[in-house]
Protein backbone atom coordinates (compact mmCIF):
# COMPACT_ATOMS: atom_id res chain seq x y z
CA UNK A 1 0.00 0.00 0.00
CA UNK A 2 1.17 3.54 -0.79
CA UNK A 3 1.02 5.65 2.38
CA UNK A 4 1.64 9.41 2.48
CA UNK A 5 2.83 11.18 5.61
CA UNK A 6 1.60 14.67 6.47
CA UNK A 7 3.82 16.07 9.22
CA UNK A 8 7.31 14.60 9.37
CA UNK A 9 7.99 15.16 13.05
CA UNK A 10 8.56 12.49 15.69
CA UNK A 11 5.19 10.84 15.06
CA UNK A 12 5.55 11.05 11.29
CA UNK A 13 8.93 9.32 11.47
CA UNK A 14 7.50 6.65 13.78
CA UNK A 15 4.64 6.03 11.33
CA UNK A 16 7.15 5.76 8.48
CA UNK A 17 9.16 3.14 10.39
CA UNK A 18 6.14 0.97 11.23
CA UNK A 19 4.65 1.30 7.73
CA UNK A 20 7.89 0.13 6.11
CA UNK A 21 8.18 -2.75 8.58
CA UNK A 22 4.67 -3.87 7.59
CA UNK A 23 5.59 -3.92 3.91
CA UNK A 24 4.09 -0.62 2.80
CA UNK A 25 5.72 2.12 0.77
CA UNK A 26 5.93 5.83 1.55
CA UNK A 27 4.41 7.67 -1.40
CA UNK A 28 5.44 11.16 -0.29
CA UNK A 29 5.91 13.43 2.72
CA UNK A 30 4.44 16.91 3.24
CA UNK A 31 5.33 19.18 6.14
CA UNK A 32 2.77 21.94 5.66
CA UNK A 33 -0.48 22.74 3.85
CA UNK A 34 1.32 24.53 1.00
CA UNK A 35 3.48 21.48 0.25
CA UNK A 36 0.42 19.26 0.58
CA UNK A 37 -1.62 21.24 -1.93
CA UNK A 38 1.28 21.27 -4.41
CA UNK A 39 1.56 17.48 -4.20
CA UNK A 40 -2.20 16.93 -4.48
CA UNK A 41 -2.47 19.24 -7.49
CA UNK A 42 -0.57 16.67 -9.54
CA UNK A 43 -1.36 13.02 -10.31
CA UNK A 44 -0.25 10.77 -7.47
CA UNK A 45 -0.49 7.08 -6.63
CA UNK A 46 -1.50 7.23 -2.97
CA UNK A 47 -3.87 4.97 -1.04
CA UNK A 48 -4.03 6.73 2.33
CA UNK A 49 -2.47 9.76 4.02
CA UNK A 50 -1.56 9.73 7.73
CA UNK A 51 -1.65 13.17 9.36
CA UNK A 52 0.08 14.21 12.60
CA UNK A 53 0.64 17.97 12.66
CA UNK A 54 -0.53 20.90 14.81
CA UNK A 55 -4.07 21.91 15.85
CA UNK A 56 -4.01 25.02 13.67
CA UNK A 57 -2.88 23.00 10.62
CA UNK A 58 -5.03 19.90 10.82
CA UNK A 59 -8.38 21.23 9.48
CA UNK A 60 -6.70 22.66 6.36
CA UNK A 61 -4.74 19.46 5.80
CA UNK A 62 -7.83 17.28 6.12
CA UNK A 63 -9.86 19.57 3.83
CA UNK A 64 -7.15 19.35 1.17
CA UNK A 65 -7.12 15.54 1.34
CA UNK A 66 -10.91 15.28 1.19
CA UNK A 67 -11.07 17.65 -1.78
CA UNK A 68 -8.47 15.48 -3.55
CA UNK A 69 -10.49 12.32 -2.81
CA UNK A 70 -7.62 10.97 -0.70
CA UNK A 71 -8.45 8.82 2.33
CA UNK A 72 -6.90 10.30 5.45
CA UNK A 73 -6.09 9.12 8.97
CA UNK A 74 -5.54 11.93 11.48
CA UNK A 75 -4.15 11.88 15.00
CA UNK A 76 -3.84 15.62 15.53
CA UNK A 77 -5.81 16.87 18.55
CA UNK A 78 -6.78 20.29 19.85
CA UNK A 79 -9.14 21.36 17.03
CA UNK A 80 -12.47 19.98 18.29
CA UNK A 81 -14.22 23.27 17.46
CA UNK A 82 -13.81 22.54 13.74
CA UNK A 83 -14.61 18.83 13.78
CA UNK A 84 -18.24 19.23 12.71
CA UNK A 85 -17.32 21.25 9.61
CA UNK A 86 -14.69 18.68 8.57
CA UNK A 87 -17.13 15.84 9.15
CA UNK A 88 -19.75 17.62 7.05
CA UNK A 89 -17.23 18.13 4.24
CA UNK A 90 -16.36 14.43 4.32
CA UNK A 91 -20.05 13.51 4.09
CA UNK A 92 -20.69 15.99 1.28
CA UNK A 93 -17.72 14.86 -0.80
CA UNK A 94 -18.19 11.16 -0.06
CA UNK A 95 -14.70 11.00 1.40
CA UNK A 96 -12.82 8.71 3.75
CA UNK A 97 -11.73 9.93 7.18
CA UNK A 98 -10.58 8.31 10.39
CA UNK A 99 -9.71 10.60 13.31
CA UNK A 100 -8.66 9.43 16.75
CA UNK A 101 -7.43 11.25 19.84
CA UNK A 102 -5.24 8.23 20.56
CA UNK A 103 -4.15 5.37 18.26
CA UNK A 104 -2.64 3.18 20.97
CA UNK A 105 -4.26 -0.27 20.89
CA UNK A 106 -4.09 -0.43 24.69
CA UNK A 107 -5.71 2.98 25.11
CA UNK A 108 -8.56 2.04 22.82
CA UNK A 109 -9.26 -0.99 25.02
CA UNK A 110 -8.96 1.45 27.95
CA UNK A 111 -11.65 3.62 26.30
CA UNK A 112 -13.96 0.61 26.17
CA UNK A 113 -13.36 -0.26 29.83
CA UNK A 114 -13.83 3.40 30.82
CA UNK A 115 -17.35 3.51 29.39
CA UNK A 116 -18.40 0.28 31.10
CA UNK A 117 -16.91 1.30 34.45
CA UNK A 118 -18.54 4.74 34.34
CA UNK A 119 -21.95 3.19 33.80
CA UNK A 120 -21.57 0.52 36.47
CA UNK A 121 -20.09 2.75 39.17
CA UNK A 122 -22.61 5.51 38.51
CA UNK A 123 -25.35 3.07 39.43
CA UNK A 124 -23.87 2.68 42.94
CA UNK A 125 -24.07 6.41 43.79
CA UNK A 126 -20.94 5.84 45.88
CA UNK A 127 -17.97 6.80 43.70
CA UNK A 128 -16.59 10.15 42.54
CA UNK A 129 -14.33 10.19 39.45
CA UNK A 130 -11.29 12.36 38.80
CA UNK A 131 -8.53 12.28 36.19
CA UNK A 132 -4.83 13.08 35.81
CA UNK A 133 -2.91 13.23 32.55
CA UNK A 134 0.81 13.73 31.97
CA UNK A 135 2.60 14.43 28.69
CA UNK A 136 5.89 15.80 27.36
CA UNK A 137 6.60 19.53 27.52
CA UNK A 138 6.18 19.92 23.74
CA UNK A 139 2.48 19.01 23.70
CA UNK A 140 0.44 22.00 22.57
CA UNK A 141 -3.06 21.19 23.84
CA UNK A 142 -4.16 20.81 27.46
CA UNK A 143 -5.93 18.75 28.59
CA UNK A 144 -4.93 16.15 26.03
CA UNK A 145 -7.37 14.99 23.36
CA UNK A 146 -7.30 11.57 25.00
CA UNK A 147 -8.28 13.08 28.36
CA UNK A 148 -11.18 14.92 26.71
CA UNK A 149 -12.34 11.68 25.05
CA UNK A 150 -12.22 9.88 28.40
CA UNK A 151 -14.07 12.75 30.09
CA UNK A 152 -16.81 12.81 27.45
CA UNK A 153 -17.24 9.05 27.82
CA UNK A 154 -17.71 9.43 31.57
CA UNK A 155 -20.24 12.25 31.06
CA UNK A 156 -22.15 10.14 28.51
CA UNK A 157 -22.27 7.06 30.73
CA UNK A 158 -22.48 8.45 34.28
CA UNK A 159 -25.63 10.49 34.95
CA UNK A 160 -24.08 12.12 38.02
CA UNK A 161 -21.31 13.79 35.96
CA UNK A 162 -22.46 16.59 33.66
CA UNK A 163 -19.24 18.45 32.83
CA UNK A 164 -15.45 18.43 33.13
CA UNK A 165 -13.00 21.10 34.24
CA UNK A 166 -9.23 21.32 34.02
CA UNK A 167 -8.15 22.57 37.43
CA UNK A 168 -6.08 21.83 40.51
CA UNK A 169 -8.87 23.12 42.72
CA UNK A 170 -11.86 21.35 44.22
CA UNK A 171 -14.89 20.97 41.92
CA UNK A 172 -18.58 20.32 42.59
CA UNK A 173 -20.01 16.81 42.66
CA UNK A 174 -21.31 16.98 39.08
CA UNK A 175 -17.98 18.02 37.55
CA UNK A 176 -15.12 15.75 36.55
CA UNK A 177 -11.82 17.24 37.71
CA UNK A 178 -8.92 16.92 35.25
CA UNK A 179 -5.36 17.76 36.28
CA UNK A 180 -2.80 18.16 33.47
CA UNK A 181 0.97 17.93 33.86
CA UNK A 182 3.75 18.57 31.32
CA UNK A 183 7.03 16.87 32.22
CA UNK A 184 10.17 16.03 30.24
CA UNK A 185 9.59 13.66 27.33
CA UNK A 186 6.70 11.62 28.80
CA UNK A 187 4.82 10.01 25.83
CA UNK A 188 1.54 9.99 27.72
CA UNK A 189 0.02 8.73 30.98
CA UNK A 190 -3.69 8.84 31.83
CA UNK A 191 -5.10 7.91 35.22
CA UNK A 192 -8.77 7.77 36.19
CA UNK A 193 -9.69 7.46 39.86
CA UNK A 194 -13.07 6.41 41.18
CA UNK A 195 -13.02 7.23 44.88
CA UNK A 196 -15.49 6.14 47.57
CA UNK A 197 -15.39 6.28 51.36
CA UNK A 198 -14.55 2.59 51.56
CA UNK A 199 -12.23 1.98 48.57
CA UNK A 200 -10.76 3.40 45.38
CA UNK A 201 -10.49 2.08 41.83
CA UNK A 202 -7.70 3.31 39.54
CA UNK A 203 -7.40 2.84 35.79
CA UNK A 204 -3.96 3.76 34.43
CA UNK A 205 -2.57 3.66 30.91
CA UNK A 206 1.09 4.50 30.37
CA UNK A 207 2.57 4.80 26.90
CA UNK A 208 6.23 3.72 26.83
CA UNK A 209 7.07 5.27 23.46
CA UNK A 210 5.48 6.46 20.21
CA UNK A 211 5.61 3.08 18.49
CA UNK A 212 2.22 2.03 19.88
CA UNK A 213 0.56 5.14 18.45
CA UNK A 214 2.32 4.63 15.11
CA UNK A 215 1.23 1.00 14.87
CA UNK A 216 -2.37 1.96 15.55
CA UNK A 217 -2.23 4.68 12.89
CA UNK A 218 -0.86 2.26 10.29
CA UNK A 219 -3.52 -0.32 11.20
CA UNK A 220 -6.10 2.44 10.76
CA UNK A 221 -4.64 3.25 7.32
CA UNK A 222 -4.84 -0.42 6.34
CA UNK A 223 -8.46 -0.51 7.52
CA UNK A 224 -9.67 2.66 5.77
CA UNK A 225 -8.04 1.98 2.39
CA UNK A 226 -10.77 1.49 -0.22
CA UNK A 227 -13.60 2.45 2.17
CA UNK A 228 -15.85 5.50 2.18
CA UNK A 229 -17.19 7.21 5.29
CA UNK A 230 -16.13 8.42 8.72
CA UNK A 231 -14.53 5.85 11.01
CA UNK A 232 -13.02 5.50 14.47
CA UNK A 233 -10.55 3.14 16.10
CA UNK A 234 -13.53 1.23 17.48
CA UNK A 235 -14.28 0.23 13.89
CA UNK A 236 -10.67 -0.83 13.33
CA UNK A 237 -10.58 -2.95 16.49
CA UNK A 238 -14.22 -4.10 16.28
CA UNK A 239 -15.03 -2.79 19.77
Amino acid sequence: MQIAIIGYGKMGKAVEKIALERGHQIAWVANNEEELKQILSKPHDTDVAVEFTLPEQAPGNLSACLEANLAVVSGTTGWNDQWESIKQKCDTLGGSLLHASNFSLGMNIFFHINKVLAEKLDNTNAYTPSMKETHHIHKKDSPSGTAITLAEQIIDNADAITSWKETGEKVDDNTLKIESFREGEVPGTHEINWNAEFDEIKLVHTAKNRNGFALGAVLAAEFIAGKKGIFTMSDVLNL
